[in-house]
């Protein structure tokens, strides 16, 4: 090392110039005196001053012997002292010494002769502290058994990052010998391992002095060129007593299989994270399309790079589709999801709601038929082509990268309903057995929910259809009035309900208004909201009193199987301008005239169809040519968050808008009021009276 202290150039050479020494000596305080022939000190170092006490005043002239050794061995000394000057060999020993403060200490000799230029005989005399060369020895010793035996590789670089040293348990984790490490760097040695880290490291604890403590690393060695290993690195900075950074000492420890046993408990960790969330998120309704959603958001990114949800179209129907060997497969997409680099992946799939043909060698196919996983870790061109639809779609797969497909049957009461088919493109790992285990948790938690709501989405299609063919159908303009009418079913998560409403036409141009509500939801609600409709018709021929019809109406509903229902029965008399109304448990009807605010009708209210045993009274209202009368059901103004008041009050100010269409009224008031979570029907009547014709 220069005397700059930085390290020397790489390569063989050595470093030319002055070096810096090593601090080895100034551990040990080696004492250097000089005796002529008569044993006399003529050289005194400030190392024998410290180690004797004698300033070299007061040594130097003196005989060596009396100041340096123990009086009891001084004959003993002086006799060794001149075979060493007569023979010229060297002797080394042992012996106490008195301090000058009467101290006694045990000391090394190292003594040999010297000649100068002119041939005298002189005597060097190397002493030291026999403590300090013994501690120096153990810790030797120490040092030598502990990296000998130790079980961590143990190795010594340079500051060129060159090996110095290996000791045996690094030989073993390497697989390579020692004296094939020295003089080479890690890269040289260990090509499979990540190096350029390592010597990044290694550099960083050069220059700073701050070592680096437990940094993974990975790679292969000829020791097991055939498994990736993981290791503990440290590495800390060499310096000696002076401060002369020596290189970088590193320690290795094979932690393999502790890695894998944490990659597997943070496997498990993750899968049961995974399965918690799709717990919670996945069935959050009764909607099918979007609890195939909710399923797919589970799945990317965490299992997929793209997910889609698919169902044969037979099982979306409401029927049991079984697939002979040679039979297509007729699958609805519902869902598709994918992490922003599968834009290509998702133009591939089919787009949710579209209903295609998968031939019969396609693997979604395979897995629809049989009810098994389809997993394909490694994927090929061939494997592209059976997994997209067609050839076209394959070239988008290629072009996205997928290289892995994995697909799992949705499985319910023993049915199976579809698939859940996942590719990766930017997860660079394979699908694995730890995938498909995950894969397939989900499918069974998530083929349930979606069971439920694909039974549920049958049952409530019937009801609407049910109900959307009890409504009628009416002219816009009947006798004196103008109408308009709206039904708005109840949002996906709920049942149809038994909102209904009438136009009858009557004798003399008069008219029938009715707009009823039928508590309960789902076919029962809608059949029960049919036999009123049909009994409100064959009474309203008859030419009864509203409050007379409402009586029949509830001795009708009282004979029904528990069934309640509010109405309101409206009569038009274009002739009389009036209406007259009957009101049974339900939201009073409104009325808009020119030249004042709109309003609440104040009726009776009555009790609702089906209580029994109490009357019904008639209220007649004017209603001149160009007034508006609304009639609606409750699900156009309640909602769980605001009182009713605040909603009527709401409704009257939305119809103080004059100069409206009737349509445009209607979609007015749904559009405003109607809100998506409330989950009720909704039934809306509006009549404008006309000028009676001639």
């Amino acid at each position: 090392m220069s005397a700059a202290g930085s390290p020397p150039a790489d390569g063989d050479e050595p470093a030319r110039g002055p070096v810096r020494p090593s601090g080895l000596l100034d551990v040990l305080r080696v004492a250097s005196v000089v005796l002529d022939a008569e044993g006399r000190i003529v050289l005194w170092s400030p190392q024998a001053e410290e180690l004797f006490g004698y300033g070299a005043r007061e040594a130097l002239g003196q005989y060596a012997a009396r100041i340096m050794v123990h009086e009891q061995h001084l004959d003993l000394v002086v006799k060794l002292f001149a075979d060493v000057m007569r023979t010229g060999r060297s002797w080394a020993g042992a012996f106490p010494i008195r301090r000058k403060d009467g101290g006694t200490r045990l000391v090394e000799f190292r003594n040999m002769r010297l000649l100068d230029a002119e041939g005298n005989v002189y005597a060097l005399g190397l002493a030291v502290d026999q403590s300090t060369v013994r501690r120096l020895e153990q810790d030797v010793a120490l040092s030598t058994r502990i990296v000998a035996q130790s079980p961590i590789g143990l190795a010594v670089l340079d500051t060129g990052l060159r090996y110095v040293s290996v000791n045996p348990a690094l030989e073993q984790i390497n697989g390579i010998p020692a004296e094939e490490h020295l003089g080479r760097t890690v890269r040289e040695v260990l090509p499979l391992v990540d190096s350029e880290v390592f010597e990044a490291d290694a550099r960083r604890v050069l220059d700073t002095g701050r070592p680096v403590v437990d940094r993974p690393t990975t790679g292969r060695t000829p020791a097991d060129p055939d498994e990736d290993h993981v290791w503990s690195v440290s590495l800390y900075r060499l310096e000696n007593a002076l401060g002369t950074v020596l290189g970088v000492a590193v320690s290795m420890v094979d932690v393999t299989e502790q890695y894998r046993a944490n990659a597997e408990a943070e496997t498990a960790r993750r899968r049961l994270a995974v399965i918690a969330d799709a717990t919670a998120r996945i069935g959050t309704t009764l909607d099918l399309d979007r609890t195939a959603g909710e399923l797919a958001d589970v799945a990317v990114p965490e299992l997929a790079d793209a997910a889609a949800v698919d169902l044969l179209d037979a099982v979306v129907r409401g029927r049991r589709s079984t697939l002979g060997p040679a039979e297509p497969a007729v699958i609805r997409a519902l869902a598709v999801r994918g992490v922003d680099a599968a834009a290509e992946v998702l133009a591939a799939a089919d787009p949710p709601g579209r209903v295609a043909r998968y031939a019969p060698d396609r693997l979604i196919t395979e897995c629809v038929r049989t009810g098994l996983p389809v997993m394909v870790p490694q994927t090929k061109d061939e494997d592209l082509a059976r997994i997209a639809r067609s050839p076209e779609a394959a070239a988008l797969l290629a072009r996205a990268g997928v290289h892995s497909y994995l697909a799992v049957p949705l499985i319910a009461r023993g049915e199976v309903l579809g698939a859940l088919d996942l590719t990766r493109t930017s997860n660079p790992l394979p699908f694995d057995e730890d995938d498909l285990l995950l894969a397939r948790e989900l499918a069974s938690r998530a083929a349930v929910q979606i069971d439920n709501a694909r039974w549920y989405q049958n049952a409530r299609d019937t009801a609407l259809t049910l109900q959307r063919s009890l409504l009628p159908s009416h002219p816009p303009v009947t006798g004196g009035l103008e109408v308009a009418s709206r039904y708005q079913p109840a949002g996906a998560t709920s049942e149809v309900g038994g909102d209904w409403f009438d136009v009858i036409p009557l004798e003399d141009d008069r008219t029938a208004l009715v707009v009823g509500d039928v508590m309960g939801s789902g076919i029962p609600a809608a059949a029960t909201m049919g036999r009123l409709r049909t009994a409100t018709h064959t009474l309203a021929s008859l030419g009864l009193d509203p409050a007379v019809l409402l009586e029949h109406l509830d001795r009708i509903t009282s004979g029904l199987d528990q069934a309640i229902a509010t109405c309101v029965y409206v009569v038009h008399d274009p002739r009389e301008r009036r209406c007259t109304i009957a009101n049974a448990g339900h939201l009073p009807p409104a009325r808009v005239r020119a030249g004042h605010a709109p309003e609440l009708l104040d009726l009776p209210t009555g009790v609702p169809l089906g209580v029994g045993g109490v009357p019904f009274s008639t209220t007649t209202v004017e209603l001149e040519p160009g007034d508006l009368l609304v009639l609606y059901t409750d699900g156009l103004v309640e909602t769980r968050r605001h009182p009713l008041d605040e909603r009527l009050d709401r409704l009257l100010a939305l119809l103080d808008h004059p100069g409206h269409s009737l349509e445009e009224i209607c979609d007015l008031l749904l559009r405003t009021l109607h809100e998506p979570d409330n989950f009720d029907d909704v039934a809306l009547l509006i009549a404008r009276a006309t000028t009676p014709g001639p």
